[in-house]
C-alpha cells in the first residue's frame, strides 16, 4: 500500500529537481506525457505558482516575497486539485500501471517532466525572457570569451 506522505514525498522531489534530466521508465514516461497533455495552461500554471510559493519558503528567499498566508493556501489547495485531477482522473490508468511497475519513484519522474514543461512555458513569456537577459548588460562577455579560449566576434 502507498501511502500519502511517500507519493507527496516523491512529488515535492520530482519537482524540487525539475532542473535535473529525468531517467523515466516506460510507464513513468507515459504517466508524465498524460499528465502534460491532460494539463491546462491554467493547471501549468498553478503548477509553477506552487513552485514560486514554496521556494519563497526558503529562508534566502523569503525576505523577496510578499505572499500571504490567504495566497498560500489557496496555492495549496489548487495543487490539491491539479493533484487529484491528474492522478485520480485523467491519467488514472498510467498512475495504476506506474505504480505496479515502477513504483512510487514514477511520480517523482512524472511530475518533473511536467514541471519541467509548465516551466518552459513561463519562462518563454516575452516578459519573462526579457527579465532573465538583463544580466548580460553587466557581463563581461570579452573577457570571459578569452578566459573560456573562445574566439571573439
Amino acid at each position: 500500500m502507498v501511502n500519502n506522505k511517500t507519493i507527496l514525498g516523491g512529488i515535492l522531489l520530482g519537482l524540487a529537481l525539475c532542473a535535473t534530466p529525468a531517467h523515466a521508465g516506460v510507464y513513468s514516461d507515459d504517466l508524465g506525457k498524460c499528465f502534460v497533455e491532460s494539463s491546462t495552461p491554467e493547471d501549468k500554471q498553478q503548477l509553477v505558482q506552487w513552485i514560486f510559493f514554496a521556494i519563497a519558503l526558503n529562508p534566502d528567499i523569503k525576505p523577496y516575497a510578499n505572499i500571504t498566508a490567504e495566497q498560500r493556501d489557496a496555492a495549496n489547495k489548487g495543487m490539491a486539485r491539479l493533484f487529484e485531477k491528474l492522478l485520480g482522473e485523467s491519467c488514472l490508468k498510467q498512475a495504476q500501471m506506474a505504480i505496479k511497475y515502477e513504483g512510487t519513484s514514477a511520480f517523482t519522474d512524472s511530475f518533473r517532466l511536467l514541471g519541467q514543461v509548465a516551466g518552459q512555458e513561463i519562462f518563454a513569456s516575452p516578459e519573462v525572457a526579457a527579465g532573465t537577459s538583463e544580466f548580460a548588460k553587466e557581463l563581461d562577455a570579452k573577457g570571459l570569451q578569452k578566459k573560456l579560449g573562445l574566439p571573439e566576434k
